[in-house]
This record gives structure tokens, C-alpha cells and sequence, in this order.
């Protein structure tokens, strides 16, 4: 019998991306905390659109996504001739790891980044290399200090995660000032609508060709299911992307909502406000159960526990009781828990959960 063929180098070295739970058997009521999903959903306009747009279904897509990407710019005062949009931010991370590094070529994230960094620079051939961060953040002076002549791409989530801490605008430019010609910082905005006066990076890639930005319609959005994300940078950059992704990467119903989504401005206004108030009352609510946790940017927060038995045993409890976090042991975090910031409703059901299991 005729052997299969061997992957390309790196491939078997990638680890299975297993994502937040959605279910616990035996138990009916669930509340998922365990994605950073939007506890909204999509805006009605949104749902109007796809709606609308399935009913061509039949009809491919157009290939340019031109009329989503004026969207985005209006939005964000950009030049549409430089966002490319892709299958979630993910798939934008993944053309860069293609576009730009191969055997050889290393490409630079912290310690503890989102896997697509590891995934995607593995998929290319190329070396990812994991640098430590300083209380839980990003350590800019430790990201140079891991350049090498071969370094080709830098990853920073900002807000990152699962800790969701910011790096600060002042310390990001010295980081696309250290690098060296040829290397390109790459900022993940995954998570930059829920931060205050932050705009992800958009203004530094807008005037430097070394900075790209990313963004996703999968979380203020609440666009997940259906996956769309889009990037910003250099028009050499955009042109290269556009030249290897997938012609019809997006489908009609998934480009229609997007568009109608990012113009929906009340229905994000209204998602960010009920985050931050949330997110303040899951903060404090943690505290006074004696769990400490970091300000966070983002729409979840990282519950710090004595150590991995005392986490594990809490996220057991809560699954008992049908509410589902995320153990983000394979960030590096064994000993806490990644919670989303529910709705009103969801942060006391989460909070009686832990205090339940801190009497037991």
C-alpha cells in the first residue's frame, strides 16, 4: 500500500485549538461565559441584512468587498484602498504568517498570546518564539530584546489575551520604533472597541509601513458564527494579502451583516456603555470573594485563584450549575479563569456560582 505523504516541517509540532465550551452535559440552563461573546448577539440590523441576503445565496460573492470596506472606513475614518477582510481576524493573522515568513524566519509573541500566532507562524514553517511578559502584560523592552536577524513578524493582542491588560499608546510606538527594517509589527484590536479612547492601532498603521492592524466582527459585534474580520496597513501590504486570500473568503450573508453591523453605531454605543458598567461590578464582585483580577480593557476579565486545584475546582462548580468559563491552562494561566462580561443578569448568576463554591 502507497505511503502517505509527509507534511511540510511544523505542522505536526501545532497543538488542536480547542475553543470555550458551550455545553455541559445533563445540564439544560447554560450561560457561556467561556468565548467573549457579545450576551446581545448581533444587532437587529444585522440580522435584517443576512436575512436579506440569504435569499441570493445562490449568487457568489463579490470579490473586492468593496462596499464593506467603505463601511469600515466611514466608520473609521480610513482609506478603504488599504483594508483587506478576511475570515475573522484569524484568517487575516494567518495570510501574514503566509505572505511573510517561511522556513528559517522566526516570528515573535508573548508568552501569553493567542495561539493563532504559534498556529499560524507553525503553518508557514516558520519558528515561533514566545517571549515572557511582566505582570501579566506586555513587556515591550522583552519583545526587543527577542529580535533576531531572523525575526519577520511581532504579535501583540492590545487589549491582549485572556488577561486583558493594555499596553499603553506611548510603549507601543517605542516597539515599532525598535524594530528593524524588514520586521512588522502586527497589532490584534480583537478586543480594542471595549477600551477607552483607544483606537487598536488604526492611527499608527495609518502613517507607518511597518504596523498593521487587526480587528473582528466576532465580539462588540456579536458576529462570531459568522466569522469576518479585516486588517489595515500599507497599501504593500494590503496588495500582497489580497494577492493569496481566497477570492470568495466571505460569503454574501456573512459581508451583508458585517456592513450593516459597523454602521449600527447606537447598537455598539449601547454594548461598550453596558460592558464597562458590567465589567466594573464583575471586578468588584470577584474581589469581595477574595479573587483578585487585573483592570481589564476587554469584555472578560481574569479571576486570579490560589492555585490550579482551587480554579479547577471552581470551574467543575460552576459547570454543575450550568455556567461556563474558560480555564486558560494552555495560556499559561492554570491557576484562574477567563469570565465574560455577561449582561446584568448573567454577572450575578456568575457571582452567586463562586460565592456557592466558596461556601461549600
Amino acid at each position: 500500500m502507497n505511503a502517505a505523504p509527509t507534511p511540510q516541517p511544523g505542522i505536526m509540532e501545532i497543538e488542536l485549538y480547542q475553543g470555550g465550551a458551550s455545553k455541559v452535559d445533563g445540564v439544560t440552563d447554560i450561560l457561556k461565559l467561556s468565548s467573549n461573546e457579545n450576551p446581545y448577539g448581533a444587532p437587529e440590523s444585522a440580522r435584517i441584512a443576512a436575512a436579506e441576503a440569504a435569499q441570493v445565496m445562490h449568487l457568489y460573492p463579490n470579490t473586492d468587498h468593496a462596499s464593506l470596506r467603505a463601511a469600515i472606513a466611514e466608520v473609521h475614518d480610513l482609506d478603504p484602498d488599504r483594508i483587506v477582510c478576511g475570515v475573522g481576524s484569524d484568517e487575516i493573522i494567518h495570510l501574514l504568517c503566509q505572505a511573510y515568513v517561511g522556513p528559517g524566519d522566526e516570528v515573535l509573541h508573548t508568552e501569553h498570546g493567542f495561539l493563532m500566532y504559534a498556529i499560524s507562524a507553525r503553518a508557514a514553517g516558520a519558528t515561533p518564539v514566545k517571549v515572557p511578559e511582566r505582570d501579566r502584560t506586555v513587556d515591550v523592552d522583552a519583545l526587543l530584546a527577542g529580535v533576531t536577524e531572523a525575526t519577520r513578524l511581532v504579535f501583540i493582542a492590545n487589549p491582549a489575551n485572556p488577561t486583558g491588560t493594555l499596553l499603553n499608546g506611548q510603549d507601543v510606538v517605542r516597539l515599532a520604533d525598535g524594530l528593524p527594517d524588514g520586521c512588522l509589527l502586527v497589532l490584534d484590536g480583537a478586543y480594542a472597541e471595549f477600551a477607552d479612547d483607544f483606537d487598536g492601532g488604526l492611527g499608527l498603521a495609518q502613517h507607518r509601513e511597518n504596523v498593521f492592524a487587526t480587528r473582528t466582527f466576532s465580539k462588540l459585534y456579536g458576529l462570531g458564527g459568522l466569522r469576518v474580520g479585516w486588517g489595515y496597513g500599507s497599501r504593500a501590504v494590503v496588495d500582497v494579502l489580497n494577492r493569496i486570500r481566497g477570492p470568495f473568503n466571505l460569503s454574501n450573508v456573512a459581508l451583508a451583516a458585517a456592513e450593516a453591523a459597523v454602521r449600527d453605531r447606537d447598537f455598539a454605543a449601547r454594548c461598550v456603555a453596558d460592558n464597562t458598567v458590567q465589567r466594573a461590578r464583575l471586578r468588584k464582585g470577584l474581589a469581595g470573594l477574595n479573587l483578585p483580577s487585573d483592570p481589564s480593557a476587554a469584555n472578560f476579565v481574569l479571576a486570579r485563584f490560589a492555585d490550579e486545584a482551587e480554579a479547577t475546582s471552581c470551574d467543575a462548580f460552576l459547570k454543575s450549575r450550568g455556567v461556563i468559563v474558560r480555564h486558560p491552562k494552555s495560556y499559561g494561566f492554570p491557576d484562574c479563569l477567563r469570565i465574560t462580561v455577561g449582561d446584568a443578569a448573567g454577572v450575578d448568576r456568575l457571582l452567586e456560582g463562586i460565592a456557592a463554591w466558596r461556601e461549600q
